[in-house]
C-alpha cells in the first residue's frame, strides 16, 4: 500500500535505480491534503485544458541517469506538471526554464508542452523537493519533510552529480537537509539563499549508510542559487531569461558540460 506518511521513508531507500524510484513516487499518497488537491484539480480542470486527461498523481523527476547537474524547483504546478505528468512541463515557469536550458545546450528543444514531445535533457535531471501540486503553490513544512526521502535518494542515485541549481528559497531550504541526509557536510552557519549564490561542498567517501548507493569517493558538489522562474518573478523582472542562462552556464562550466 502507498498510504501512510512513512511511505516515502520506507520505500525510497529500497529503490535500486531511478526508474524504480520514479515509479514508486507516482504511487505515493502520504500527504492527504496534497492528494485531495491534486485529484480535485485533475477532475475539475482548467477551461483551457478541458480536453486533457490530467495526470493527477505525484510527478517524478526526469533526465538521464548520468546527469551531472540537478535542477531543483519547488513542486509541480496544478495545471502544469499535475496535468502533463512531467516536472515543469506545460506551464510558464517551464517555458522559461527549458528555453534557458536549450540556450546553454542542455536541452534538445526550447519548449516542453507534454510528455513524449521529443524533449531530451543533456547531463541534467529536473526534480523538486515536493512531488505533488500544492494549493497556492505552498507546501507545508510537514509535507516538505514527508517528501524529503524521495529527493535524498534520487540525488544519491546520480553517480555523476557535480552541481545542483536550486530555483528559489523554498527549494534551497528544503535541499540543505536533503544533502545532509545523503552524508554531505554543510558549512555552519548554513549558507543563505540568494540569486547567484555559489557554495562548494567538499568531496568525501560515502559509505552508503544514510540514503546513498554504496561506498564510493564523491567529488565536491557545487550548490548554485537562482530565483525561481515563476510568472511573477519574470513579469517583475526579478529574474530575466539572461539571468537564468548565466546560472545554468555557470553550472555547465563547473561540471564540464560546456565542452
Amino acid at each position: 500500500m502507498s498510504d501512510g506518511d512513512d511511505f516515502p521513508a520506507r520505500t525510497a531507500p529500497r529503490c535500486t535505480g531511478l526508474g524504480e524510484l520514479d515509479e514508486q513516487v507516482t504511487r505515493c499518497r502520504a500527504c492527504p491534503r496534497l492528494v485531495a488537491w491534486r485529484e480535485s484539480v485533475a477532475e475539475t480542470k482548467r477551461a483551457a485544458f478541458s480536453d486533457w486527461e490530467y495526470w493527477g498523481r505525484p510527478v517524478p523527476g526526469f533526465g538521464p541517469p548520468d546527469a551531472a547537474i540537478a535542477v531543483v524547483g519547488l513542486a509541480p504546478a496544478a495545471h502544469g506538471g499535475n496535468r502533463t505528468g512531467r516536472m515543469f512541463t506545460g506551464d510558464d515557469s517551464g517555458d522559461v526554464l527549458f528555453a534557458a536550458l536549450h540556450t546553454v545546450g542542455l536541452a534538445s528543444q526550447p519548449t516542453s508542452t507534454q510528455r513524449g514531445d521529443g524533449l531530451e535533457l543533456r547531463g541534467v535531471r529536473v526534480t523538486a523537493p515536493v512531488h505533488c501540486a500544492p494549493p497556492e503553490n505552498r507546501p507545508t513544512p510537514q509535507e516538505r519533510d514527508t517528501c524529503r526521502p524521495w529527493l535524498a535518494h534520487e540525488l544519491s542515485l546520480l553517480p555523476n552529480l557535480r552541481a545542483v541549481v536550486v530555483l528559489g528559497a523554498f527549494g534551497w531550504q528544503a535541499l540543505l537537509p536533503v544533502l545532509e541526509a545523503t552524508g554531505r557536510r554543510l558549512p555552519r552557519p548554513r549558507p543563505a539563499f540568494g540569486h547567484g549564490a555559489h557554495i562548494v561542498l567538499p568531496g568525501d567517501t560515502h559509505d552508503g549508510d544514510d540514503e546513498g548507493s554504496g561506498g564510493r569517493v564523491r567529488p565536491e558538489l557545487h550548490l548554485l542559487g537562482c530565483y525561481h522562474p515563476s510568472r511573477r518573478n519574470v513579469f517583475t523582472r526579478r529574474l530575466t531569461p539572461p539571468m537564468l542562462v548565466d546560472v545554468l552556464r555557470h553550472a555547465a562550466a563547473v561540471t564540464g558540460l560546456d565542452r
